[in-house]
Protein backbone atom coordinates (compact mmCIF):
# COMPACT_ATOMS: atom_id res chain seq x y z
CA UNK A 1 0.00 0.00 0.00
CA UNK A 2 1.21 3.54 -1.06
CA UNK A 3 1.79 5.82 2.04
CA UNK A 4 0.00 9.12 1.61
CA UNK A 5 1.30 12.02 2.41
CA UNK A 6 -0.21 15.08 4.09
CA UNK A 7 0.30 18.60 1.83
CA UNK A 8 0.40 20.20 5.22
CA UNK A 9 3.08 19.26 6.97
CA UNK A 10 5.69 21.35 4.26
CA UNK A 11 4.10 24.40 6.70
CA UNK A 12 5.97 22.91 9.72
CA UNK A 13 9.32 24.61 8.98
CA UNK A 14 7.73 28.09 9.23
CA UNK A 15 7.22 27.53 12.93
CA UNK A 16 11.10 26.85 14.33
CA UNK A 17 9.20 25.80 17.55
CA UNK A 18 8.00 22.59 16.09
CA UNK A 19 11.34 21.50 15.72
CA UNK A 20 11.90 21.77 19.66
CA UNK A 21 8.53 20.83 21.18
CA UNK A 22 5.50 18.66 20.96
CA UNK A 23 3.30 21.91 20.53
CA UNK A 24 -0.42 21.12 20.77
CA UNK A 25 -1.96 24.65 22.79
CA UNK A 26 -2.24 26.44 19.30
CA UNK A 27 -6.34 27.49 21.12
CA UNK A 28 -4.02 30.02 23.61
CA UNK A 29 -1.18 30.68 21.11
CA UNK A 30 -0.31 29.44 17.99
CA UNK A 31 3.23 29.08 17.08
CA UNK A 32 5.40 31.46 16.01
CA UNK A 33 6.17 32.18 12.24
CA UNK A 34 9.78 32.62 11.10
CA UNK A 35 9.24 35.69 9.73
CA UNK A 36 7.83 37.68 12.63
CA UNK A 37 11.52 38.01 13.33
CA UNK A 38 11.55 40.30 9.40
CA UNK A 39 8.04 41.83 10.16
CA UNK A 40 9.78 43.04 13.78
CA UNK A 41 12.75 44.39 12.40
CA UNK A 42 11.04 45.96 9.44
CA UNK A 43 9.11 48.06 11.96
CA UNK A 44 12.32 48.81 13.68
CA UNK A 45 13.94 49.79 10.73
CA UNK A 46 11.15 52.52 9.99
CA UNK A 47 11.52 53.83 13.66
CA UNK A 48 15.39 53.93 13.93
CA UNK A 49 15.46 55.59 10.16
CA UNK A 50 12.70 57.93 9.76
CA UNK A 51 11.74 58.51 13.60
CA UNK A 52 8.25 59.90 13.81
CA UNK A 53 7.24 60.50 10.20
CA UNK A 54 7.09 56.65 9.78
CA UNK A 55 3.33 57.16 11.01
CA UNK A 56 2.75 58.97 7.94
CA UNK A 57 4.95 59.48 4.20
CA UNK A 58 4.05 62.04 2.17
CA UNK A 59 3.02 58.96 -0.43
CA UNK A 60 0.10 57.76 2.11
CA UNK A 61 2.20 55.34 3.36
CA UNK A 62 3.51 54.58 6.71
CA UNK A 63 2.38 52.97 9.77
CA UNK A 64 -0.99 54.13 9.94
CA UNK A 65 -1.46 53.05 6.59
CA UNK A 66 0.01 49.74 7.24
CA UNK A 67 -2.57 49.03 10.37
CA UNK A 68 -5.00 49.68 7.82
CA UNK A 69 -3.56 47.07 5.55
CA UNK A 70 -3.53 44.59 8.12
CA UNK A 71 -7.36 45.15 9.35
CA UNK A 72 -7.92 44.49 5.68
CA UNK A 73 -5.88 41.21 5.60
CA UNK A 74 -7.16 40.24 8.70
CA UNK A 75 -10.99 40.55 7.68
CA UNK A 76 -10.53 38.95 4.05
CA UNK A 77 -9.88 36.04 6.35
CA UNK A 78 -13.72 36.00 7.41
CA UNK A 79 -14.90 37.88 3.77
CA UNK A 80 -15.24 41.35 5.51
CA UNK A 81 -15.20 43.77 2.97
CA UNK A 82 -12.39 46.34 2.57
CA UNK A 83 -12.62 49.38 5.58
CA UNK A 84 -15.12 47.59 7.91
CA UNK A 85 -12.47 45.77 10.33
CA UNK A 86 -10.35 47.66 12.56
CA UNK A 87 -7.04 47.00 15.18
CA UNK A 88 -7.03 47.46 19.21
CA UNK A 89 -5.06 45.72 21.88
CA UNK A 90 -7.46 43.38 22.99
CA UNK A 91 -11.41 41.98 23.46
CA UNK A 92 -12.28 43.20 26.87
CA UNK A 93 -11.99 47.27 24.92
CA UNK A 94 -13.60 46.17 21.65
CA UNK A 95 -16.11 44.82 23.86
CA UNK A 96 -16.65 47.80 25.92
CA UNK A 97 -16.33 49.72 22.69
CA UNK A 98 -19.53 48.16 21.11
CA UNK A 99 -21.21 48.21 24.73
CA UNK A 100 -20.57 52.14 24.69
CA UNK A 101 -22.42 52.40 21.26
CA UNK A 102 -25.71 51.40 22.87
CA UNK A 103 -27.85 54.05 25.21
CA UNK A 104 -29.27 51.43 27.49
CA UNK A 105 -31.38 54.24 29.37
CA UNK A 106 -34.42 53.06 26.79
CA UNK A 107 -36.70 50.54 26.79
CA UNK A 108 -34.38 48.42 24.84
CA UNK A 109 -31.60 48.14 27.40
CA UNK A 110 -31.24 44.55 27.75
CA UNK A 111 -27.89 42.59 27.20
CA UNK A 112 -28.69 38.59 26.69
CA UNK A 113 -25.75 36.10 27.07
CA UNK A 114 -24.77 32.59 28.05
CA UNK A 115 -22.39 31.76 31.41
CA UNK A 116 -19.64 29.19 29.03
CA UNK A 117 -18.19 32.85 27.52
CA UNK A 118 -14.40 33.78 28.53
CA UNK A 119 -14.16 35.50 31.69
CA UNK A 120 -12.95 39.43 29.60
CA UNK A 121 -16.08 39.75 27.68
CA UNK A 122 -18.12 38.83 30.82
CA UNK A 123 -16.71 40.79 33.33
CA UNK A 124 -17.35 43.70 30.67
CA UNK A 125 -20.72 43.12 30.35
CA UNK A 126 -21.85 42.69 34.11
CA UNK A 127 -20.34 45.82 34.96
CA UNK A 128 -22.58 47.94 32.07
CA UNK A 129 -25.48 47.25 34.52
CA UNK A 130 -24.00 50.72 35.99
CA UNK A 131 -24.66 52.23 32.90
CA UNK A 132 -28.71 50.77 33.10
CA UNK A 133 -28.39 47.33 31.32
CA UNK A 134 -30.44 44.55 32.18
CA UNK A 135 -28.00 41.79 32.13
CA UNK A 136 -29.47 37.99 31.23
CA UNK A 137 -27.27 35.02 31.47
CA UNK A 138 -28.50 31.83 30.34
CA UNK A 139 -26.64 28.78 31.86
CA UNK A 140 -25.19 25.59 30.59
CA UNK A 141 -27.04 22.03 31.43
CA UNK A 142 -24.33 20.06 30.79
CA UNK A 143 -21.03 22.75 31.02
CA UNK A 144 -20.00 22.11 27.55
CA UNK A 145 -22.80 23.76 25.17
CA UNK A 146 -25.45 26.09 25.60
CA UNK A 147 -29.19 25.10 23.97
CA UNK A 148 -29.93 27.53 21.08
CA UNK A 149 -32.94 27.06 21.56
CA UNK A 150 -32.94 28.18 24.85
CA UNK A 151 -30.61 31.36 24.12
CA UNK A 152 -33.33 32.32 21.73
CA UNK A 153 -35.82 32.07 24.09
CA UNK A 154 -34.27 34.87 26.01
CA UNK A 155 -34.04 37.18 23.50
CA UNK A 156 -36.96 39.48 23.32
CA UNK A 157 -38.36 42.97 21.86
CA UNK A 158 -36.15 44.47 25.04
CA UNK A 159 -32.73 43.17 24.04
CA UNK A 160 -30.39 45.79 23.25
CA UNK A 161 -27.39 43.20 22.05
CA UNK A 162 -26.34 39.70 22.52
CA UNK A 163 -22.73 39.13 23.01
CA UNK A 164 -21.81 35.27 21.94
CA UNK A 165 -19.18 33.10 21.21
CA UNK A 166 -18.52 31.03 17.90
CA UNK A 167 -16.46 28.59 20.08
CA UNK A 168 -16.50 28.43 23.49
CA UNK A 169 -12.65 28.59 25.66
CA UNK A 170 -13.38 26.14 28.23
CA UNK A 171 -15.27 23.27 25.76
CA UNK A 172 -14.45 23.66 22.84
CA UNK A 173 -18.48 23.78 21.37
CA UNK A 174 -18.86 25.07 17.72
CA UNK A 175 -22.12 27.63 18.40
CA UNK A 176 -24.61 27.34 16.06
CA UNK A 177 -25.06 31.16 15.63
CA UNK A 178 -27.11 31.58 12.40
CA UNK A 179 -30.22 31.30 14.51
CA UNK A 180 -29.02 33.29 17.03
CA UNK A 181 -28.21 36.20 14.86
CA UNK A 182 -31.66 35.56 13.14
CA UNK A 183 -33.72 35.84 16.12
CA UNK A 184 -31.98 38.97 17.46
CA UNK A 185 -32.46 40.46 13.87
CA UNK A 186 -36.67 39.73 14.26
CA UNK A 187 -37.04 41.41 17.47
CA UNK A 188 -34.55 44.47 16.60
CA UNK A 189 -31.49 43.58 18.66
CA UNK A 190 -27.87 43.02 17.32
CA UNK A 191 -25.27 40.40 17.69
CA UNK A 192 -21.65 41.03 18.81
CA UNK A 193 -20.01 37.31 17.79
CA UNK A 194 -16.40 36.49 19.63
CA UNK A 195 -14.57 34.54 16.88
CA UNK A 196 -11.28 34.30 18.94
CA UNK A 197 -11.47 30.72 19.53
CA UNK A 198 -12.93 29.90 15.65
CA UNK A 199 -10.58 32.50 13.07
CA UNK A 200 -8.20 29.80 11.42
CA UNK A 201 -9.65 26.88 12.09
CA UNK A 202 -13.07 27.27 11.50
CA UNK A 203 -14.62 28.93 8.20
CA UNK A 204 -15.97 32.27 8.96
CA UNK A 205 -18.34 34.05 6.49
CA UNK A 206 -19.70 37.89 7.84
CA UNK A 207 -21.92 38.56 5.18
CA UNK A 208 -23.46 34.88 5.13
CA UNK A 209 -24.04 34.77 8.75
CA UNK A 210 -25.39 38.60 8.55
CA UNK A 211 -23.73 39.63 12.06
CA UNK A 212 -23.53 42.79 13.09
CA UNK A 213 -20.31 43.09 14.89
CA UNK A 214 -17.71 40.60 15.20
CA UNK A 215 -14.51 40.32 17.68
CA UNK A 216 -11.37 38.45 18.15
CA UNK A 217 -7.38 38.53 18.13
CA UNK A 218 -4.11 37.01 16.76
CA UNK A 219 -2.17 35.03 19.39
CA UNK A 220 -4.35 32.04 18.56
CA UNK A 221 -5.32 29.99 15.31
CA UNK A 222 -4.05 32.51 13.20
CA UNK A 223 -0.81 32.66 14.98
CA UNK A 224 0.28 35.89 15.28
CA UNK A 225 1.54 37.90 18.48
CA UNK A 226 -0.29 39.47 20.93
CA UNK A 227 -2.25 43.07 21.01
CA UNK A 228 -3.74 43.06 17.88
CA UNK A 229 -7.31 42.39 17.90
CA UNK A 230 -9.93 43.19 15.20
CA UNK A 231 -13.85 44.33 15.26
CA UNK A 232 -15.91 44.12 12.56
CA UNK A 233 -18.66 46.63 11.75
CA UNK A 234 -21.42 45.62 9.43
CA UNK A 235 -20.71 48.32 6.33
CA UNK A 236 -24.34 49.31 6.61
CA UNK A 237 -24.09 49.90 10.37
CA UNK A 238 -20.90 52.13 10.42
CA UNK A 239 -22.83 55.63 9.53
CA UNK A 240 -25.07 55.11 12.92
CA UNK A 241 -22.02 53.69 15.02
CA UNK A 242 -21.49 56.48 17.41
CA UNK A 243 -19.77 54.58 20.55
CA UNK A 244 -18.74 57.05 23.69
CA UNK A 245 -15.39 55.23 24.12
CA UNK A 246 -13.32 56.90 21.27
CA UNK A 247 -9.92 58.62 20.66
CA UNK A 248 -7.71 60.68 18.19
CA UNK A 249 -7.33 57.61 16.03
CA UNK A 250 -10.83 57.64 15.56
CA UNK A 251 -11.24 60.88 13.70
CA UNK A 252 -11.90 61.37 10.01
CA UNK A 253 -8.79 63.01 9.69
CA UNK A 254 -6.35 62.26 12.88
CA UNK A 255 -3.25 63.82 11.73
CA UNK A 256 -5.03 67.90 12.09
CA UNK A 257 -5.60 67.53 15.47
CA UNK A 258 -9.18 68.91 15.10
CA UNK A 259 -11.12 70.12 18.30
CA UNK A 260 -15.10 69.41 17.08
CA UNK A 261 -14.87 65.28 16.17
CA UNK A 262 -16.00 64.47 12.75
CA UNK A 263 -15.70 60.28 12.68
CA UNK A 264 -13.99 58.29 10.51
CA UNK A 265 -15.97 56.99 7.44
CA UNK A 266 -15.14 53.37 7.95
CA UNK A 267 -14.43 51.08 11.01
CA UNK A 268 -12.08 52.82 12.25
CA UNK A 269 -14.16 55.04 13.82
CA UNK A 270 -14.27 52.12 16.25
CA UNK A 271 -10.50 53.36 17.32
CA UNK A 272 -9.63 54.92 20.58
CA UNK A 273 -6.20 55.83 20.77
CA UNK A 274 -2.53 54.57 19.44
CA UNK A 275 -3.42 51.76 17.50
CA UNK A 276 -1.14 48.58 18.48
CA UNK A 277 2.23 49.41 15.60
CA UNK A 278 4.69 47.36 16.72
CA UNK A 279 2.47 44.01 17.56
CA UNK A 280 0.40 44.61 13.79
CA UNK A 281 4.00 43.75 12.46
CA UNK A 282 4.10 40.64 14.14
CA UNK A 283 0.59 39.09 13.26
CA UNK A 284 0.66 39.67 9.61
CA UNK A 285 2.90 36.60 8.89
CA UNK A 286 0.58 34.17 10.37
CA UNK A 287 -2.45 35.82 8.60
CA UNK A 288 -0.82 35.25 5.38
CA UNK A 289 -0.17 31.55 5.74
CA UNK A 290 -3.85 30.73 7.10
CA UNK A 291 -4.91 32.67 4.18
CA UNK A 292 -2.40 30.21 1.93
CA UNK A 293 -3.20 26.98 3.29
CA UNK A 294 -7.03 27.60 3.55
CA UNK A 295 -9.02 27.77 6.62
CA UNK A 296 -11.48 25.20 4.89
CA UNK A 297 -8.35 22.65 4.56
CA UNK A 298 -7.48 23.27 8.25
CA UNK A 299 -10.57 22.77 9.32
CA UNK A 300 -10.79 19.28 7.51
CA UNK A 301 -7.80 18.32 9.21
CA UNK A 302 -8.45 19.61 13.08
CA UNK A 303 -11.90 17.48 12.75
CA UNK A 304 -9.83 14.38 11.86
CA UNK A 305 -6.61 14.78 14.43
CA UNK A 306 -9.66 15.97 17.09
CA UNK A 307 -11.58 12.98 16.55
CA UNK A 308 -8.52 10.60 16.56
CA UNK A 309 -7.44 12.58 20.01
CA UNK A 310 -10.81 12.09 21.69
CA UNK A 311 -11.80 8.53 20.29
CA UNK A 312 -8.31 7.86 21.97
CA UNK A 313 -8.98 9.52 25.11
CA UNK A 314 -12.02 7.85 25.92
CA UNK A 315 -10.26 4.02 25.47
CA UNK A 316 -7.80 5.21 27.91
CA UNK A 317 -10.94 5.67 30.28
CA UNK A 318 -10.38 9.55 30.21
CA UNK A 319 -13.31 12.27 31.12
CA UNK A 320 -13.89 14.21 27.78
CA UNK A 321 -15.64 17.19 27.94
CA UNK A 322 -15.77 18.49 24.57
CA UNK A 323 -18.78 17.92 22.21
CA UNK A 324 -18.36 14.56 20.42
CA UNK A 325 -20.24 15.48 17.22
CA UNK A 326 -17.40 17.08 14.57
CA UNK A 327 -19.88 19.70 13.75
CA UNK A 328 -20.13 21.16 17.32
CA UNK A 329 -16.62 20.95 17.90
CA UNK A 330 -14.22 23.60 17.63
CA UNK A 331 -10.37 22.70 17.12
CA UNK A 332 -9.49 21.48 20.72
CA UNK A 333 -10.32 18.31 22.79
CA UNK A 334 -10.24 18.65 26.34
CA UNK A 335 -8.98 15.79 28.42
CA UNK A 336 -9.71 15.34 32.52
CA UNK A 337 -8.75 13.34 34.76
CA UNK A 338 -7.54 12.51 38.54
CA UNK A 339 -4.54 14.62 38.64
CA UNK A 340 -4.86 16.49 35.66
CA UNK A 341 -4.48 19.91 36.64
CA UNK A 342 -0.99 18.93 38.20
CA UNK A 343 -0.32 17.01 35.19
CA UNK A 344 -0.47 20.46 32.93
CA UNK A 345 3.12 21.25 34.69
CA UNK A 346 4.74 17.76 34.35
CA UNK A 347 3.26 17.30 30.44
CA UNK A 348 4.82 21.11 29.66
CA UNK A 349 8.53 19.66 31.60
CA UNK A 350 8.97 16.90 29.09
CA UNK A 351 8.24 19.07 25.72
CA UNK A 352 4.70 19.02 25.50
CA UNK A 353 3.08 22.57 25.75
CA UNK A 354 -0.49 22.49 26.40
CA UNK A 355 -2.51 23.97 29.02
CA UNK A 356 -5.14 22.69 32.33
CA UNK A 357 -8.24 25.51 32.69
CA UNK A 358 -11.08 24.24 35.38
CA UNK A 359 -14.01 22.37 34.71
CA UNK A 360 -12.51 21.86 31.29
CA UNK A 361 -9.35 19.40 31.87
CA UNK A 362 -6.16 19.52 29.86
CA UNK A 363 -6.71 21.37 26.51
CA UNK A 364 -5.06 19.58 23.65
CA UNK A 365 -5.22 21.69 19.92
CA UNK A 366 -3.47 20.20 17.34
CA UNK A 367 -3.45 22.66 14.30
CA UNK A 368 -2.53 22.65 10.88
CA UNK A 369 0.97 22.06 11.08
CA UNK A 370 0.97 19.08 13.98
CA UNK A 371 0.77 15.35 13.52
CA UNK A 372 -1.09 12.07 14.45
CA UNK A 373 2.09 10.68 15.98
CA UNK A 374 2.25 13.98 18.39
CA UNK A 375 -1.43 13.11 19.46
CA UNK A 376 -0.60 9.90 20.62
CA UNK A 377 2.31 10.81 21.62
CA UNK A 378 0.63 13.39 24.44
CA UNK A 379 -2.00 10.82 25.08
CA UNK A 380 0.78 8.35 26.00
CA UNK A 381 2.41 10.81 28.39
CA UNK A 382 -0.93 11.28 30.16
CA UNK A 383 -1.59 7.36 30.80
CA UNK A 384 1.79 7.66 32.05
CA UNK A 385 0.63 10.61 34.69
CA UNK A 386 -2.68 9.18 35.59
CA UNK A 387 -1.52 5.86 36.59
CA UNK A 388 0.97 7.14 39.23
Amino acid sequence: MTKTTDPLMKWREEFPILARKTYLINNSLGAMPRKVYEGLKHFADMWNTDGVTAWHYPDGSGWLHDCELTADLIGSVFNAPKGSVMLHLNVATLTAQVLSSIDFRGKRNGIVYDDMQFTSPHYVTQEWARYGAKVKMVKSDDGIGVDVQKLCDAIDETTAIVPISHVYFRSSYLQDVKPIIEKAHKVGAKVLLDAYQSLGTVPIDVKALNVDYLVGGSVKWVCGGPNVCYLYIRPDLIKDYKPVLTGWISHARPFKFEMEFEPAPNAWRASTGTPPVVALYSCRPGYEIIKQVGVDKIREKSQRLTAHLMDKALEAGFKVNSPRDPARRGGTVCIDFPGSEQAEAKLIERGFVIDYRPRGGIRVSPHFYNTTDECDAILAEMKKLANK
